[in-house]
């Protein structure tokens, strides 16, 4: 599982963020996780129970922010939801590699204070 590490990365880089800013306790940490990211939100959950423990993050509540896999046709110039890396445009059928969005997995937010 390996969002238990994904998860101690975030409260290790939330942590050393909020003590840079001088604070003393995070009360919110927002991320943003895309559809293809590999990453399973309920998993990053628990785990952030667990690895924010004995933290200034402990306590904090945990925002998921999903971001929907979106794919981009360069015949049409055009972005389509898509499922996977490589997808068929809804509208030329030609197959399109490029993914806009749905790699995410980023620290959108630290609320400190």
């Amino acid at each position: 599982m390996h969002e238990v590490s994904i998860m101690a990365e975030a409260v290790r880089m939330a942590v050393e963020s909020a003590q840079a800013a001088g604070a003393g306790r995070i009360t919110g940490l927002r991320l943003r996780v895309g559809a293809l990211s590999g990453a399973v939100p309920d998993a990053m959950r628990f785990a952030w129970d667990v690895v924010s423990r004995d933290t200034i993050a402990a306590g904090a509540r945990l925002e998921i922010e999903p971001v929907p896999a979106a794919g981009w046709c360069a015949t049409c110039r055009a972005e389509f939801a898509c499922a996977d890396f490589f997808n068929e445009c809804p509208r030329c059928h030609n197959v399109s590699g490029e993914l806009r969005r749905g790699r995410e997995l980023d620290i959108a937010s630290v609320e400190m204070n």
